[in-house]
């Protein structure tokens, strides 16, 4: 691994990567999200635990199962998304620990005698994942627009009424029409947002 990143991956990543709003009328084909998916499930989480599970919404059928969860302002541009990623977490992420960090072998019990550890060890890495997943849709050339506002409970309802799984939030993917980019908002200094001890 190099200890410099290259400019060309640091402005596809972050520097010139944006929020996208508006994509090209463009389909995501399934190559693409399998491709997304085998970068962002690298990504590290506590003890492997990997608790994030996404299901792409892609159809009409779905997308229209999706709309009726939405706050108004995320109607439009969600319907017109190629695609659209709900973030769920497994709340029995730790049935594949024997697999996943078999260097641990209590692992498993650790998380399924302990509700409270599993609820906040699924919450945070499920998060993580996401922005992994943020960051691997840049990779492969599409943009993304992360989302909260939806109703969870409706949405957890409409797609996972078993209820193992609860969605955390939205992403909508699509290859990015630069047109409904909004003004770049500034970021903290380093002085507002980190100090070194």
């Amino acid at each position: 691994m190099n200890t410099l990143t290259p400019d060309f991956a640091a402005d596809q990543l972050f520097l010139a990567a944006r929020t996208t709003n508006k994509f090209q009328d463009r389909g995501v084909d399934d190559a693409v999200l399998r491709r997304l998916y085998d970068l962002y499930k690298w990504g590290p989480t506590a003890m492997n635990t990997q608790p994030a599970r996404v299901v792409f919404v892609r159809s009409t059928q779905a997308k229209t199962r999706l709309a009726s969860t939405l706050m108004e302002g995320n109607v439009e541009k969600t319907m017109l998304a190629p695609v659209t990623a709900i973030i769920a977490r497994d709340s029995q992420f730790f049935e594949h620990l024997p697999a996943q960090f078999p260097a641990v072998p209590h692992a498993q019990q650790l998380f399924s005698s302990n509700a409270q550890l599993a609820q906040d060890t699924a919450v945070r890495n499920t998060t993580l994942q996401g922005a992994y997943l943020i960051l691997a849709a840049r990779l492969v050339g599409l943009g993304a627009g992360p989302m909260s506002g939806f109703d969870p409970q409706a949405l957890d309802r409409e797609f996972f009424p078993e209820g193992r799984f609860k969605s955390d939030f939205l992403i909508n993917l699509g290859y990015p029409d630069p047109a409904g980019n909004y003004p770049r908002g500034p970021r903290l200094s380093f002085e507002d947002a980190a100090r070194i001890v």
